[in-house]
């Protein structure tokens, strides 16, 4: 059983909230636009394995040490980590094929600064996007996301609003 912190968006705004609330994470996962790569480094001393793709605001170190695109299993669940990926009925150009070809069964995505939790029926997969956890952008809310994944149990996803 791992429990997983999410997160994207940040835009070099750190939050000590990251670390109250993904302080008992076995992994963090950040969906792009990370910003300094000090935040990254941040993440990283919280202790869990982070695992983090770079969004299309980032640029040198972060870009060096994250690909825009990772897939890989955790427990049972083939996990599909990106920044761009659209969502259940929108996907970008591209996405749905390969989350079929890839046979993905949990899609993880920021960018839209929209948070969103869905199951695509059609590719019988799980997507979520945590919003925007950093203060850039037109969003009200900076929301981070929570989940459980035993086997592949996906469960307890818990959406935590940052004040």
């Amino acid at each position: 059983m791992k429990r997983i912190g999410i997160l994207s968006d940040t835009h070099s705004h750190w939050d000590d909230k990251y670390t109250l609330y993904f302080i008992d994470c076995d992994e963090i996962w950040h969906a792009g636009d990370i910003g300094d790569i000090s935040l990254l480094e941040r993440l990283e001393a919280i202790g869990p394995k982070v695992r983090a793709v770079s969004g299309n605001v980032d640029h040198g170190e972060v870009r060096r040490r994250c690909r825009e695109l990772e897939i890989f299993t955790i427990e049972g669940v083939k996990v599909l980590l990106t920044h761009i990926g659209g969502y259940p009925g929108k996907w970008a150009p591209g996405m749905q094929k390969l989350l079929r070809e890839e046979n993905i069964t949990l899609m993880i995505d920021g960018h839209s600064h929209i948070l969103r939790v869905m199951y695509d029926p059609q590719l019988q997969l799980l997507h979520i996007n945590p919003g925007a956890a950093g203060r850039q952008g037109w969003q009200k809310k900076r929301t981070l996301v929570r989940l459980t994944i035993d086997g592949t149990d996906m469960r307890d996803c818990e959406v935590i609003e940052l004040a």
